[in-house]
């Protein structure tokens, strides 16, 4: 098969590969538990499912606008307007299916060869596969453990000069859990001022799925706002994964050249999810509440866990659903880790290079499971660690 150059560059999201070979040993009578995937473990809330199928039922089944339907572009207008303390209007937001399409439709219409973008890492894997895929230079940012997983300021700024055209932004992140405070946040701001050609994309996909904390967007910052967009979505807070809902917010201009290459891709974003996402929106949200407090619950539990075995340390996560532990102490390569966990052990998590370079010596794992289920997997580990390696 002649495939074009560029598919070299495209790389992956290791988590379905981790979750089909768990499925697997499964089929083969084994027991896995299931830490790997970032999706919530909750099922949709019935109000969404229904409007979802009311939708359906009442001819939401056709093609619609590129940008989005106009109810939930204006929700969604209504609902940062709300969250981010900022103005928006139905003309700065775009709907895709998912939130993965922002993140390439805009790098498409940025970067080529030549120009750079610079990301977090460790950081969700699809940043770097679309950089590079681009045509152009992946920069990476480092996340530390001993700076709380949060970008170094000085650092970034000696790696943004005048070829970068992309700086991306991820709080709460994955896979660490880290978020950025908005002193953080006013000094990366500072710091963007310099580089007007540089734009910057704020992954705030888990915004509400936040521990005693506030986010904070760089969006509040109205004087780099035309060249900021926000990604956000449905999958995480609401657990609507497989509805694939996402959308940007972003410049008039911007929305404009996104729609053109979502017509070219996608065409639309099917109606009927539309219409769910809109009941997600501005219908009843205790669900989305007890499921951010049974998250918090679980983190605690795993975290205390970890900490409490051997040779592991485990930073607690501020937001999202992950753990990011530090494994150096025991000896093993971080993919060595996923590989003992998984075929030996029976849990399946993610080596932490799988979320880039600077993720050596740690392993995610996903605490969207239930208690009993962590508690098992943590028992697990324990005792594979305590066999030595």
């Amino acid at each position: 098969m002649k495939l074009a150059q560029r598919m070299e560059r495209l790389g992956t999201e290791t988590a379905f590969e981790i979750l089909a070979r768990a499925r697997q040993l499964e089929a083969e009578g084994r027991s896995v538990v299931h830490l790997e995937i970032g999706e919530p473990d909750f099922d949709t809330p019935a109000n969404i499912v229904h409007a979802g199928a009311q939708a359906m039922q009442s001819g939401w089944t056709h093609y619609g606008p590129s940008p989005g339907l106009p109810q939930l572009r204006e929700a969604i207008a209504a609902e940062i307007s709300r969250t981010r303390h900022i103005p928006c209007s139905p003309d700065n937001v775009v709907v895709v299916p998912g939130g993965k399409p922002i993140m390439f439709f805009l790098m498409l219409a940025l970067l080529e060869e030549g120009t750079e973008a610079v990301y977090p890492n460790p950081g969700f894997p699809i940043y770097e596969s679309m950089i590079q895929y681009c045509g152009a230079k992946a920069v990476p940012a480092p996340l530390r453990e001993e700076n709380e997983f949060n970008l170094d300021i000085d650092e970034l700024d000696q790696l943004l000069n005048e070829r970068t055209r992309l700086l991306i932004l991820n709080s709460p992140g994955n896979p660490c859990g880290n978020v950025l405070s908005k002193t953080e946040i006013d000094k990366i701001a500072e710091i963007l001022r310099g580089y007007p050609d540089c734009w910057i994309m704020s992954d705030e996909i888990y915004s509400r799925i936040l521990y005693g904390e506030e986010h904070h967007s760089i969006a509040a910052h109205e004087d780099l706002r035309e060249r900021i967009v926000i990604l956000d979505g449905f999958s995480k807070t609401f657990a609507m994964t497989g509805w694939r809902l996402g959308y940007g917010v972003m410049s008039p201009d911007m929305v404009m050249q996104i729609a053109r290459l979502q017509t070219n891709a996608t065409s639309c974003t099917a109606a009927f999810t539309q219409m769910a996402g809109v009941e997600a929106l501005t219908g009843p949200q205790e669900d989305v509440e007890k499921m951010v407090a049974e998250f918090h619950r679980r983190r605690d539990v795993i975290v205390e866990g970890l900490n409490a075995i051997p040779g592991v340390s485990c930073r607690t996560p501020k937001g999202a659903f992950y753990v990011f532990p530090n494994f150096k102490e025991l000896g093993p390569k971080s993919k060595e880790l996923e590989q003992i966990f998984l075929e030996e052990s029976g849990v399946a998590c993610l080596t932490g290079t799988s979320f880039g370079e600077h993720g050596e010596g740690y392993v995610r794992f996903s605490y969207a499971n239930s208690v009993e289920n962590i508690q098992e997997a943590l028992k697990r580990i324990a005792e594979r660690v305590s066999a030595g390696f």
